[in-house]
């Protein structure tokens, strides 16, 4: 049990979050909206107020972007959003497939899209979603994966930017996250 908190506010919502050591000398506050249909409500509103409106698709990798993709497509009036997959099941055919390094997942894992949502996006302006932007490397893998689909990336969203990644001018966020000294 972490004995440290960040206190969040965001979207109408505060949160406490726990400080969890990653590294001898590196903390993260630990963000999890998953299965928090409030803050998931509140901060899908939020996002679809700066999100393009010429975005054709909401594209998230599995899993925890799941419900925030699902919000955020309903926000925008959208009746679909798209899924990248860390693995292939039965019924995907023709699976493009690109190397996802995160600073959240130990080691290298893999997102692929079904051939069927690979043509879904094939000429389309796609926002890459996801719940924190940190170090970039699931937004890298997103982007490729799109890319290679012949879909347009015209936009990366998420809700909070941790550390380094609120400097950027490229992100569309809603609020930024501090990264932490282990202890």
């Amino acid at each position: 049990m972490a004995d440290r908190y960040y206190t969040l506010h965001i979207a109408g919502c505060t949160r406490n979050l726990p400080i969890l050591n990653v590294t001898d000398k590196l903390a993260i506050a630990g963000f999890v909206m998953l299965g928090d249909v409030e803050l998931t409500d509140a901060c899908a509103r939020e996002l679809a107020k700066k999100v393009p409106p010429e975005t054709d698709y909401v594209l998230t990798a599995e899993t925890k972007g799941i419900p925030l993709a699902e919000k955020l497509a309903r926000a925008l009036g959208m009746d679909r959003y798209i899924v990248a997959r860390k693995s292939v099941k039965a019924y995907m055919e023709n699976a493009l497939w690109v190397d996802d390094v995160s600073i959240t997942t130990k080691g290298t894992q893999k997102l692929c899209l079904d051939g069927t949502d690979i043509e879904r996006i094939k000429g389309k302006n796609v926002l890459l979603l996801d719940d924190v932007i940190s170090t970039g490397g699931s937004m890298k893998a997103l982007v490729e994966l799109t890319e290679k689909a012949g879909g347009k990336v015209i936009g990366q969203a998420c809700v909070l930017a941790e550390g380094d990644a609120a400097k950027r001018n490229d992100i569309i966020f809603l609020e930024p996250l501090p990264l932490f000294d282990a202890e």
